[in-house]
């Protein structure tokens, strides 16, 4: 009477603070290194999130310093793609807890807040990675189908404002993962870890609210691209007498050749994958062995889904040709014995002289004069 009387007290205590026990998961508490899932959690994840801290975070630093300070146009897809930017920079800072987390043997010491934290921010990110990525394919459908109608729907300050609705959005679509976060401590080793809502055994919350993020934030972004660029491809093959001087169709290829490539490689296997991974829970609640090649393939996915913030800055330069200038020639500047980067920074010069001479050109009033007629 006097121990569970102590054990309920102690209970107590832990749910108070910022701790919260719950039942163990096997798949954090079980690291036998003979199995696949503790390797890819112990040593497969830590070092592709580091490659990807590595490569990512100068690349998506160096993208935002272009957008700064060397962009003096801003069109509607250059909003967007900022904001992509800005998405991917602020996961990558908070990717050194989760590598430091991986690599001390998955014993999280931080707190369930900064738990929380970590976890709604890898959340939260991938769909802003999607929304985005959405809104620029939405964009060119409007410039080529709408135009004149584009302009009045998506002026400067109604880009901004979606901007900041499609943050909102994306947080509020995220907010449950918080309350869905635990910190859990392992009976055995007595280690405490920061578990994903992924990948607890309980199914009544996770498994309505992935297929509700599946439905809102990965099917319909996908329908609104293919109907855009059929749309688009459509209107473009209408006129094929005028003439394309801003190589509009090439550039409506890029758009949607990229987003399905990105939809094809990272979206749609991770909605899969985590999907299969709660189902099987739910199918299966009383066996843990057959979670575990799910398990194993969600752990893999989170790596591979990690490379989009690496991607995402050749996506930038693959859409925006004034970004793709100003971000070889930065590239340049700062490492100019790169193999071709001399030619780009000479290449680049050359364009500005040009722009320049037309600017003057265009500015400089003629000396002479026709005669005026005589009457």
């Amino acid at each position: 009477m006097v121990v569970s009387l102590g054990t309920r007290l102690s209970h107590r205590n832990k749910d108070m603070g910022n701790t919260q026990v719950q039942p163990p998961e096997e798949a954090y508490c079980n690291l036998d290194t003979r199995e696949g899932l503790p390797v890819v959690q112990l040593y497969v994840m830590p070092s592709f999130f580091l490659a990807v801290l590595i490569l990512g975070l100068p690349l998506n630093l160096l993208s935002l310093w272009v957008f700064i300070h060397r962009l003096r146009r801003w069109t509607r897809s250059t909003v967007f793609l900022f904001n992509l930017t800005l998405a991917d920079t602020s996961w990558l800072l908070a990717l050194p807890f989760l590598i430091h987390y991986h690599l001390g043997q998955l014993y999280w010491s931080l707190g369930l807040p900064f738990c929380t934290t970590v976890r709604m921010l890898y959340h939260n990110y991938f769909y802003l990675s999607i929304f985005f990525v959405t809104c620029i394919s939405v964009d060119r459908y409007l410039a080529i189908v709408h135009p004149l109608r584009s302009l009045m729907l998506l002026g400067r300050r109604q880009t901004c404002v979606l901007c900041v609705v499609v943050w909102v959005a994306a947080l509020v679509l995220s907010i449950p993962v918080a309350k869905m976060t635990m910190i859990q401590t392992c009976p055995e080793s007595n280690r405490t870890v920061c578990a994903l809502y992924i990948l607890l055994s309980g199914t009544g919350e996770t498994l309505p609210y992935s297929l509700l993020c599946s439905i809102i934030g990965f099917i319909f972004p996908l329908l609104s691209i293919c109907y855009c660029g059929l749309r688009s491809v459509g209107e473009l093959r209408r006129r094929p007498c005028r003439p394309d001087p801003h190589n509009k169709q090439r550039r409506l290829r890029r758009v949607l050749s990229v987003a399905l490539v990105l939809f094809a490689l990272f979206y749609l296997p991770y909605h899969l994958i985590r999907n299969a991974a709660i189902v099987m829970r739910a199918v299966y609640p009383d066996n843990p062995a057959s979670w575990r090649p799910a398990d194993l393939a969600f752990a893999l996915e989170m790596c591979i889904c990690s490379l989009i913030t690496c991607v995402n800055p050749l996506f930038s330069c693959f859409i925006g040709r004034q970004f793709k200038r100003e971000f070889r020639v930065t590239f340049a500047v700062l490492f100019p014995k790169c193999p071709g980067m001399q030619v780009a920074s000479m290449i680049s010069k050359q364009t500005r002289m040009k722009v320049r001479k037309r600017q003057r050109m265009a500015t400089v009033s003629p000396v002479c004069a026709l005669p005026a007629p005589r009457s």
